[in-house]
């Protein structure tokens, strides 16, 4: 458990950023460096919190990454741009943002001096539209050049090699992580299960591409801020990418969409979408080496995550 010490988490405005103040900010000085884009953060009372900071900006930025990164012990690095619909718009906005993004926090926290872990998020994606029980140090396989639904994994997979040669050759204590398709409570953004659930209370139709028959493994928000609060404090993550995900919970598109219709007690009519671009037809992790090194293992099966996710989304 992580006492006394100051984390800067970049995107720490995000789904996943806000969920890990929240499990953090009694015991330790949070401050967030996020430009606001997706702010689930602001739909929450920590701003307020005497031990949140948050300074708005963009990790493009290297003066004010630097001036962000002066005084912490810690770094969660989670700023990119995020969702397949943003960046097919936005494939250079994507790779800008990862891969200048990550060099600037790295530079950052080797300038400063004392940083005692620093964690990139990376994605499930860079193993491509094929994953099945994928390791760690399994062959990357990703899209064809010109196909712009592959950009994101390609800047992230640039990011971890970054990350881990920066530990290599400077010693900066680094390690990577590849969340699987997180979920739950407060997400914003373009996520299947945020998308069925909302429109499930709103009795909308649930919009699936084309027979619904990809493949998919789900992790509960709160699974994975158990994984990256471990990794703060095992030494043993140093270096290493570990894969964090839930494969119990691995269901097709069109079964998630009656799953959620069902849980919501709603009566959304389901649509067929004709969908023409490159998409992830199978992703389902090993999480062995997570197991191992930090004694992680998802908790939170999926029926439950979604219950839990549909009654917030009620009180909301």
């Amino acid at each position: 458990m992580l006492e006394n010490a100051t984390l800067l988490l970049t995107g720490g405005a995000g789904f996943i950023g806000t969920a890990l103040t929240r499990r953090l900010v009694d015991r330790n000085r949070v401050r967030i460096f996020d430009n606001l884009r997706r702010n689930a953060l602001g739909k929450t009372d920590l701003e307020a919190h005497p031990n949140v900071e948050v300074v708005v900006g963009d990790v493009r930025d290297a003066d004010a990454v630097l001036r962000a990164t002066e005084g912490c012990d810690y770094v969660v690095h989670m700023a990119s741009i995020a969702g397949v619909d943003t960046v097919l718009k936005h494939p250079v906005l994507t790779m800008e943002v990862s891969i200048e993004g990550t060099l600037n926090v790295l530079r950052a926290a080797r300038e400063v001096g004392g940083v005692k872990r620093l964690i990139d998020f990376s994605t499930s994606e860079v193993f491509g539209s094929h994953a099945f029980r994928v390791r760690e140090a399994d062959v990357t396989s990703l899209g064809a050049v010109g196909e712009a639904r592959w950009t994101y994994a390609v800047s992230k997979l640039a990011t971890e090699h970054l990350t881990h040669n920066y530990w290599k050759e400077f010693d900066l204590p680094t390690c990577s992580v590849r969340p699987f398709n997180i979920y739950g409570p407060g997400q914003v953004g373009e996520g299947a299960i945020h998308a069925f659930v909302t429109r499930c209370l709103r009795n909308e139709p649930l919009k699936i591409h084309n027979e619904g028959d990809q493949i998919r493994s789900w992790c509960y928000i709160d699974d994975i801020v158990d994984a990256v609060e471990l990794c703060l404090v095992r030494d043993e993550v140093i270096g290493e990418a570990l894969n964090i995900g839930n494969p119990r919970s691995t269901i097709t598109i069109y079964q998630l969409a009656l799953l959620v219709r069902r849980l919501a007690a709603s009566k959304s009519e389901i649509e067929f979408v004709d969908w023409d671009f490159p998409d992830v037809e199978l992703r389902i992790p090993d999480v062995k080496k997570a197991e191992q090194l930090l004694g992680f293992k998802a908790h939170i099966e999926l029926e439950d995550g979604i219950a839990r996710t549909i009654d917030w989304y009620r009180k909301a």
